[in-house]
């Protein structure tokens, strides 16, 4: 394992796979990362689907008007869902967990990239986590946050460059004051 800056500044989306599913022992530990990641209270309000059928995968690449097609292509994906009666804050839960999934393939060396569901349209209007739960067959009583696409990386992308940080946006004790760092 990476220092943990270092692998947050290697962290980048992918989009573009090789084709083959992962590793079950991979697959495993960025399950077990969303597992472990911290929720309030530890009511755990998350749920998760995990898709590897390439027909499925094509489906749900159509499930809103942008930024989802190139499911289509991954290898597998795990769908994040929140259960609303569970925690107020599921959102934020179900982010979390997104989030360590996304790093622990980032850690394994392999690719990722989160797909917004919530708060997403397809082209006739209805709610793309509609569209999800209709094709996933998801009980109405959760909502899904996002869907994470898994898969060994097709292409290489540059670490995030420090000197785009926008240090401007942190204040120091109060909003008025910037930080210097």
């Amino acid at each position: 394992m990476l220092d943990f800056i270092s692998l947050v500044k290697r962290r980048r989306s992918m989009r573009k796979f090789k084709p083959g599913l992962l590793d079950s022992a991979d697959l495993n530990l960025i399950l077990k990362a969303a597992l472990m990641s911290p929720s309030s209270k530890g009511l755990h309000s998350w749920e998760f689907v995990l898709v590897t059928e390439p027909g499925v995968l094509c489906e749900l690449a159509k499930c809103k008007t942008q930024g989802a097609e190139f499911l289509a292509e991954a290898p597998e994906a795990v769908v994040v869902l929140g259960d609303p009666a569970v925690s107020d804050v599921w959102i934020e839960d179900a982010s979390v967990a997104s989030t360590m999934m996304l790093l622990q393939a980032e850690d394994l060396g392999l690719g990722s990239c989160w797909v917004q569901i919530r708060g997403r349209f397809d082209a006739e209007g209805r709610p793309a986590g509609d569209n999800v739960k209709r094709l996933l067959e998801i009980p109405e009583n959760l909502e899904v946050l996002s869907i994470i696409a898994l898969g060994r990386k097709g292409m290489e992308r540059k670490p995030f460059n420090e000197e785009r940080l926008l240090m401007n946006k942190i204040h120091m004790g109060v909003f008025s004051n910037p930080f210097v760092k």
